[in-house]
């Protein structure tokens, strides 16, 4: 089983804004980091030739999508708390708004499928209507890969 992993944030002003331009300065970076670090699966991506490109949807505007998936727990842990996205983590209050629900969520998957954004949104849904279940976690409230093989969705996608 492998981790998928979407998480949202509603940013302060649009992209292309001066308040935002050390944001996207280091998006190219970041997203480098993450493609290259161990446990990395694959990540949602706009554009192949524009690393600063956002992902497009129809979700709402100003909303920033990050969508990826991941070997294990531990690897997106280590990414995300144990490198130099950190950082980048821990001043996320200069480009985004405070959220007061649920804008990270974690399932598992199994290994080789990769997942719809429709998918991903589904889950926070889930997340925020029923909160914590093998079905929809965070790092808080984490499940591991054995409670989610026998769910009807990781058997659906074995076939």
């Amino acid at each position: 089983m492998h981790l998928a992993e979407l998480n949202i944030a509603h940013l302060r002003a649009p992209t292309d804004s001066p308040e935002l331009a050390e944001f996207v300065a280091l998006l190219e970076p970041i997203n480098t980091l993450a493609d290259e670090a161990p446990g990395f699966v694959w990540r949602l991506i706009e554009s192949e030739t524009d690393p600063t490109a956002t992902v497009l949807h129809d979700y709402g505007d100003h909303l920033l999508i990050n969508f990826s998936v991941w070997e294990s727990l531990d690897t997106l842990w280590n990414y995300v708390y144990r490198s130099a996205h950190l950082g980048v983590l821990r001043r996320r209050r200069e480009w985004f708004l405070r959220m007061a629900e649920p804008y990270m969520v974690m399932w598992w998957i199994p290994e080789g499928h990769i997942p719809s954004l429709a998918e991903g949104m589904a889950r926070l849904e889930r997340l925020k209507a029923e909160g914590p279940s093998p079905e929809a976690f965070t790092f808080k409230d984490s499940y591991d890969s054995s409670a989610a093989v026998s769910l009807p969705a990781a058997a659906e996608a074995r076939k």
